[in-house]
């Protein structure tokens, strides 16, 4: 496996719609090579979730995988998911607060409003269907990383840009009292 490099804010690679894989593509050597790359990087950059737009492939696939994530201590964990062509539906109208990063963003976090509950529907890896529901920070991810297919980082959805902050800033004053709220927001969506 190779790790693949990520693109940071400001590559034009970001800001470009991916396209849609093909069952024929998928199964290609080269895609199910590429998409062992897109887990190892990921894995590497201890990273929740990675869009293949992150590095520098133009193509609808994302791996999400929520484990004994050290950046994300107060996240559900979520097995290894790669998701291809993935479409999001949107359950509710409800909405939470998530302070959010990204390995495309390095070293800043800011206060994105993502949907409670969610559809994904799409592909795995072997061209099967997915079709599942998410809530709470879980389909926060997958909201995160599909909205990388469509050129959408997360500083685009950031409300307020006053919650911008480095992670050392956040660490130090904002993350107990986002700790404080999310953990019960965690237990009650997810629980």
């Amino acid at each position: 496996m190779t790790l693949l490099k990520i693109a940071q804010i400001g590559h034009p690679i970001l800001r470009q719609r991916a396209r849609e894989v093909t069952q024929e593509e998928l199964a290609s050597e080269a895609t199910q090579r590429f998409i062992d790359d897109l887990i190892a990087t990921m894995r590497d950059a201890n990273g929740a979730g990675l869009a293949a737009t992150q590095v520098h492939e133009p193509v609808r696939i994302v791996a999400v995988e929520v484990e004994n994530n050290p950046r994300y201590p107060y996240k559900p964990k979520i097995p290894l998911t790669v998701v291809v062509n993935p479409v999001i539906e949107k359950l509710t109208e409800e909405t939470f607060e998530n302070y959010e990063g990204c390995l495309s963003v390095p070293n800043l976090r800011g206060v994105v409003e993502r949907h409670v509950e969610i559809r994904l529907t799409g592909w795995d890896r072997e061209g099967k269907p997915i079709d599942r529901l998410y809530r709470g920070l879980s389909a926060g991810t997958f909201q995160h990383e599909t909205d990388h297919l469509d050129g959408v980082l997360f500083v685009d959805r950031v409300k307020d840009p006053r919650t911008l902050c480095t992670w050392a800033e956040f660490d130090r004053y904002h993350k107990q009292a986002f700790v404080e709220r999310i953990v019960p927001f965690v237990r009650r969506t997810e629980g």
